[in-house]
Parts: structure tokens; C-alpha cells; sequence
């Protein structure tokens, strides 16, 4: 007997016909939506948390006292830079496992790590063993990156892409808010002592973490994953329950029509030299735009995260138990960024977005750093300044993760994302601690000035990029930006 079910058939010859990602895109806004964002988004703010501590407590982790033989300048640059290369590290690594064994298993396994990495961070008794940990903390956060914007991406609406993309993104800065916040609490001698303090700190990420992990574990596997390496059924399933409860939801007895459909071959795995071959050669000028993106974000957020703890206490004498306050502030302009321009992001457009906020905080910041040079600022002042400078510049940070996430083939988009964030952040975000904690370091206003400009340099070249070269892929579904490699396509993939 002949079975009619298109998935028995593809079973037999690798063959899949379907409607999923159409589908997927055609949906109204929903609670479904909102258990995916809630899920996967929750743990940027832990990893602004996170880094945002460690940067507050650079000045107490140095004092005599503390538990650790460790210097300010050790902690915002040698840390900073091992947690970098760590991310870096965990995102090629995890990347790889994130396409070939699915999006969810992944991010259950990278929040894993990234909880124990913290926890033994809590425990430092030497300088090595805390270098250690913020490596491997690292590890497991740069693993978030691409196994998270990869489900991201393919579980919204293409409508809805732009702005929810950016937005959890930039909901780091609200772990960024809290970190300043506690670190304040923490630091206060009064009511820890000055070895227990920073401890408990880390701790409470841990219990934070935990809390996530069991609010992830209902967040689904992408379906366009699953149809593309021969789980057809499971994914017609996934979309046919989703729609039901999204029709309940809503009362109403249909949902429009799918756009239409896409013929895939099934495969297990991709290997990197074919991941390689397509982004090297169908795609380089997107290549150049996802490098240029993340090498001048990278560097511009990793110095001044790692680093503007050390300014205040270095050129305005603020108590390093009071600049969590300062910090929070430019955290919040962070978090407004993506908040209020991401809509403009699937309306106005990619690219005069993307390249807009990246020249207008480069240049905001060359302003910034002529005021600093010549003695108009104060503490006050000059946080205000940088929360000019990140509310755009946050939103463009945010778009260079949506950017390499929606511009090449399904089958690679976890490793693009991983390859992107791991050579840019290399490039920018391990130099940029270090320049910037050995310039800062000095005492010297025109030291200083010289990393505010490295800075700004980079995101405006990052904004010219992105001027010529960003795609239009405001609105659209991702198997229309970028075919995947796997579709029954008479054309041959490349830059559209």
C-alpha cells in the first residue's frame, strides 16, 4: 500500500516538501512568542550581570582583604580578556554541536556550564583559579550566542524579527542595571565583610541561572532545524500544536495561509569545509559586514564594560564601592537603545539602521573624547555623555548578532554565528580590554582620549560597511535572504 504522507515519502528518498518555515512566519503575535523570548532572552541579562560585576569589583577584588593576590588592572584586563577568549572559544565549539544536534539541546547544555563556571568562581583562593573560571564562565556564554540567536531567528515572525532580535539582545543592559546595583550592596563593607561580599555575588548568579534553566526547558527545537535534518514529522507537530493554541488564543477557526513552500534534502550534518566554501564564496561581502560589525562593537563594549569602573576611580576619584551607580546609568541608555530603534529596524530598514547607529555613536564618541581630553567633563558629565553615545551604539551592537545570524544558509547559522562573534570579538574584544586597562591605567588624560578615539574609529569605519554593503532583510523570510543549501533550487546560492 502507498502511503500519501509527504513525510513516509521523504523518509525513502531524503526528500522533504514543506511549509514549515512559511508557517512559522505567517503567525500572530503570542503568549507562545512571549515563552520563547522570556526563555532565551533571560540569560543576556545574566550575562550583563555578570560582566558588569566583575567590572564594579575590580577595585575591591584588588584591596588587601579581599581573599585573592589580584590587581585592579589584572581583573579588567587579564580576566577580561581570558573571558573573552573563552567566549570566543565556547561559541566554535558550541557552535558546531548547535547545528549538527539541534538548537535546544545546546542551550541547555551551555547554560550548564556557563552555572558552573560561576559557582567555582565564587570559591577563588588564587589569581589562576579565578582567570580559570572567567575563562570557562566564558566558555559557556559564548556558547549562548550562537545557539540562542540561531533559535531566535528561526522561531519569530519574520515581521517581528528585527526588533526582537535586538531587544534581547540589549536586554543584557538590564543584567548590566542589576549588576551595578548589587555590587554596590555587595561592596558595602558594612554589611559583608570585604572577602565575603564579592563572593556572595557570584553565587546569586548562580541561583538566577537556575531559575532560567527551568524556564527554558519548555521553549522548543527550532522546526526549520528539525525538518532539515530528517525530523519532518516532529516539526510538522511542533507548528500544527502551536497553531492550535495560537487559533484558541485568539479565537479565530483559521490562520492565513502560508506564503508558500521549499523542497529540502535531509542530512545529518554539514561539514566546515562546505560551512566554509558557501560563506567564503557565495557570501563575501556579507563576510566583510559581519566582521566589520563585530570587530568595532567587540572592542568599543568590552573595553568600556571591563574598563569604566577604572576611569571614574582613576580621573575622578569616585569610591569604588560607588561606581555601580554611574554604571547603571549608561546601562540603562544601553537598554533603551535596542527598546525604542529596534522597530525601526523592520521598518525603516537593515540598512540605514544598522549603519546609522554604528557612524552616530562613533562620532558621538569622538565628541565625547575631546571633551574628556580637554577637562570639560566631570564623572557626572561624562556618564552622561556615554549614555548618549551606547543608546545608539547598543542598538548597533545588537544588529550585528541579528545581522550574521539572518544572512547566510540555515545550515550554518549557528557556526556563522559562532565564526563572526569568535574572530571580530577575538579582534576587538581581547585587544580592547587590554589597550584600553593598559592606557587607562596610566593616569594620563591623553592616553585615555587615544582609546575613546580607537573606539569610535572603529564603529564609524564598522557604519561605512555597513552602509554599502548591509542587506535589506527587513521583513523577509530567511529562506528568501539566503537559500539553504539543502532546497531543490534550480539557482545557485548567492548574494541577493
Amino acid at each position: 500500500m502507498t502511503s500519501d504522507n509527504p513525510m513516509d515519502t521523504a523518509a525513502k528518498t531524503g526528500a522533504v516538501t514543506t511549509s514549515v518555515p512559511a508557517r512559522l512566519d505567517r503567525l500572530p503575535w503570542s503568549r507562545w512568542h512571549w515563552m520563547i523570548v522570556i526563555g532565551l532572552g533571560t540569560v543576556w541579562i545574566l550575562d550583563g550581570l555578570e560582566v558588569t560585576v566583575v567590572g564594579n569589583i575590580a577595585g575591591r577584588l584588588a584591596e588587601e582583604g579581599s581573599g585573592l593576590p589580584i590587581t585592579s588592572a589584572q581583573v579588567t584586563g587579564i580576566a577580561a580578556a581570558l573571558y573573552v577568549a573563552g567566549a570566543c572559544s565556547g561559541a566554535l565549539f558550541f557552535g558546531w554541536l548547535t547545528d549538527r544536534y539541534g538548537r535546544k539541546k545546546l542551550f541547555i547544555i551551555t547554560l550548564a556550564v556557563y552555572l558552573g563556571a560561576t559557582a567555582l568562581t565564587a570559591l577563588s583562593f588564587s589569581s589562576w583559579w579565578f582567570f580559570a573560571c572567567r575563562f570557562l564562565t566564558g566558555f559557556g556564554i559564548g556558547g549562548e550566542y550562537a545557539a540562542i540567536n540561531s533559535a531566535i531567528d528561526e522561531l519569530i515572525p519574520s515581521k517581528y524579527r528585527g526588533r526582537i532580535d535586538l531587544i534581547i539582545n540589549g536586554s543584557f543592559w538590564l543584567g548590566a542595571v542589576g549588576g551595578s546595583l548589587l555590587s554596590i550592596v555587595m561592596l558595602d563593607t558594612d554589611i559583608f565583610a570585604i572577602d565575603v561580599g564579592w563572593r556572595l555575588t557570584f553565587a546569586l548568579g548562580v541561583v538566577f541561572g537556575l531559575a532560567i534553566l527551568l524556564v527554558r526547558r519548555h521553549v522548543p527545537e527550532s522546526p526549520r532545524w528539525q525538518f532539515i535534518h530528517g525530523q519532518g514529522e516532529k516539526a510538522e507537530a511542533l507548528v500544527d500544536r502551536v497553531e492550535e493554541e495560537i487559533r484558541e488564543e485568539k479565537g479565530v477557526g483559521e490562520l492565513p495561509p502560508p506564503a508558500g513552500e521549499i523542497t529540502i534534502h535531509t542530512r545529518r550534518s554539514i561539514g566546515f569545509g562546505l560551512i566554509a566554501r558557501t560563506v567564503f564564496s557565495h557570501y563575501r561581502k556579507r563576510a566583510v559586514l559581519g566582521l566589520s560589525l563585530f570587530i568595532g562593537q567587540a572592542f568599543l563594549y568590552n573595553a568600556i564594560t571591563f574598563g569604566f569602573g577604572a576611569i571614574l576611580t582613576t580621573f575622578f576619584a569616585v569610591p569604588t564601592g560607588s561606581t555601580g551607580y554611574y554604571f547603571a546609568v549608561i546601562a540603562v541608555g544601553n537598554f533603551f537603545g535596542p527598546l525604542l530603534l529596534g522597530r525601526f529596524f523592520d521598518t525603516v530598514g537593515r540598512r540605514p539602521m544598522i549603519s546609522g547607529t554604528y557612524i552616530l555613536s562613533g562620532l558621538l564618541l569622538f565628541g565625547t573624547a575631546w571633551l574628556f581630553g580637554n577637562g570639560h567633563l566631570t564623572a557626572t558629565t561624562l556618564t552622561a555623555c556615554w549614555c548618549v553615545v551606547l543608546f545608539f551604539a547598543s542598538a548597533g551592537a545588537s544588529s550585528a548578532y541579528l545581522t550574521v545570524s539572518e544572512v547566510f544558509p540555515m545550515e550554518t547559522r549557528a557556526m556563522a554565528i559562532a565564526f563572526f562573534y569568535a574572530i571580530g570579538t577575538a579582534a576587538g574584544g581581547i585587544s580592547g580590554p587590554l589597550i584600553f586597562a593598559k592606557l587607562t591605567e596610566s593616569g594620563v588624560v591623553a592616553d585615555t582620549v587615544l582609546a575613546f578615539r580607537i573606539g569610535a574609529s572603529l564603529m564609524t569605519l564598522a557604519g561605512l560597511v555597513a552602509f554599502f554593503l548591509a542587506v535589506r532583510a527587513e521583513r523577509r523570510s530567511l529562506e528568501d535572504i539566503a537559500v539553504p543549501l539543502s532546497a531543490q533550487l534550480s539557482q545557485a546560492p548567492g548574494e541577493r
